[in-house]
């Protein structure tokens, strides 16, 4: 295999999570009886964490006070329903299951809460992730490296033995800023001319293409 360490970014890459991520953040602004986002809406606005993704769904100009209540009311709710309609997308199972085989290290690291990268990660890919990463309290989120760099010294392999695979720009500036090569994903939340624009060299189509350039 060319690389040691593969590093998968999480929604949009290996789960498409829009379906849940859209009802716990209309949930949560109906209970503060702000109107509700689309689920295209909710697509555009994902990619740098909870709080980001709060943010754009609210109000311009709602006090800050508001977002962290809004903010509170998602994570209670996703907490409990981020995997009601979550799934797999075709081919991620059974290229995670061949990249083991193949004896490289396999890790996720998400803009995700924490909490909630573990729960999927386990339910939807039970021991085929070696290293998984969320959000978390003092650690900068992506496109930050940070995460990578934790991931690299925990699987014992350097940036220019590991590649970033993911759906949006933030994951294509998280390889940069990593010194990873990187591979974009057009299935995902943003698409393969958006990927383009913001710096994408590779993209694939499928998981069969992406495991045959790996």
């Amino acid at each position: 295999m060319k690389y040691k360490a593969v590093i998968f970014d999480l929604d949009g890459t290996l789960l498409n999570t829009l379906d849940d991520l859209a009802t716990s953040m209309n949930y949560a602004l109906r209970s503060f009886s702000f109107p509700e986002r689309s689920r295209e809406e909710i697509r555009t606005f994902v990619g740098n964490g909870i709080r980001m993704l709060v943010r754009r769904a609210l109000p311009e100009g709602t006090p800050e006070e508001t977002e962290d209540k809004v903010f509170s009311a998602f994570h209670e709710h996703y907490a409990k329903h981020c995997a009601d309609k979550t799934a797999p997308y075709d081919g991620a199972l059974g290229t995670l299951r061949a990249l083991r085989e193949q004896g490289v290290k396999v890790a996720v690291i998400s803009n995700k809460a924490h909490y909630a990268t573990l729960a999927l990660c386990e339910r939807f890919f039970p021991s085929l992730i070696d290293v998984c990463v969320g959000q978390r309290e003092g650690v900068r989120t992506k496109p930050a490296p940070d995460a990578v760099f934790e991931v690299l010294a925990s699987v014992g392999a350097g940036a220019d033995e590991a590649v970033f695979v993911g759906d949006a720009d933030t994951d294509v500036e998280t390889a940069k800023n990593a010194g990873c090569d990187f591979i974009g994903v057009t299935w995902g939340f943003r698409g393969k001319k958006f990927l383009i624009e913001h710096g994408a060299r590779i993209t694939v189509d499928t998981f069969d293409e992406l495991y045959g350039i790996l």
